[in-house]
């Protein structure tokens, strides 16, 4: 058996869940935020025997795609409104994926 753990973005995490439910798997949904923009992220709980991890997978790779936006550069301290606020370009969404082996699994 395997723990399939993957951080999306809050944005992906509905149609995500939704699919992974509509394949007849069951997950847990955690609300967790990034490091870098500290928007909000969704990390998915998936487990599931060995010879379905790859179908699993697929599933994150159709929901969570990469897209572009644009951020602020101004500093939090200087306000929104500063002038030389310049966008810059980033790239969000995608997942990122651990799959661990599980020793022992049992409902109580």
């Amino acid at each position: 058996m395997k723990l399939v753990i993957g951080i999306v973005n809050n944005d992906d995490a509905t149609d995500l869940l939704n699919e992974i439910t509509k394949a007849s798997f069951q997950a847990t949904k955690l609300s967790t935020s990034g490091g870098f923009l500290k928007t909000g992220n969704v990390t998915v709980l998936v487990g599931v025997e060995d010879e379905k991890t790859d179908e699993v997978i697929e599933i994150f790779k159709n929901c969570c795609s990469r897209r572009s936006q644009l951020i602020s550069t101004t500093p939090p301290f200087l306000g929104e409104g500063f002038i030389n606020a310049v966008p810059v370009e980033i790239t969000i969404g995608g997942a990122t994926i651990f799959v661990v082996d599980v020793e022992q699994f049992m409902k109580i």
